[in-house]
């Protein structure tokens, strides 16, 4: 009984933990921008060609209701990913791959909700 309660709750984390696919734009070519407008932060990104096999990725987000835009520059190499959030903007995730020329961009909407595992 007490591992079929342990499994259910564990299962519960995991999925209470997943976040929503809000929104995607996959670039092919070097200078072909994508753009993604979910959450409070607008985002520009697009990709050119560095040496040896890494692209460097160049991402501007803009806040919605005005300030200083915020730019990150990565280098991925083919199968790489990355995910993060920006300051002010917690509740999205942005997630970068990379799968040959191609560069994908998502944000998520994160869904966890904090759980309480003190004993009571």
């Amino acid at each position: 009984m007490i591992r079929r309660t342990l499994s259910a709750s564990l299962l519960a984390a995991v999925f209470m933990a997943t976040p929503a696919l809000a929104e995607e734009a996959t670039i092919g070519r070097p200078i072909e921008a994508g753009s993604l407008h979910r959450g409070r932060l607008d985002m520009v990104v697009y990709y050119v060609p560095v040496e040896g096999d890494l692209l460097e990725v160049t991402a501007t987000f803009a806040p919605k209701d005005g300030g200083d835009p915020q730019r990150v520059v990565m280098g991925l190499a083919d199968r790489d990913s990355v995910a993060f959030s920006m300051p002010g903007s917690q509740e999205t995730l942005y997630a970068f791959s990379r799968s040959g020329e191609e560069v994908t961009v998502s944000t998520a909407t994160d869904m966890y909700q904090r759980v309480d595992a003190r004993p009571r």
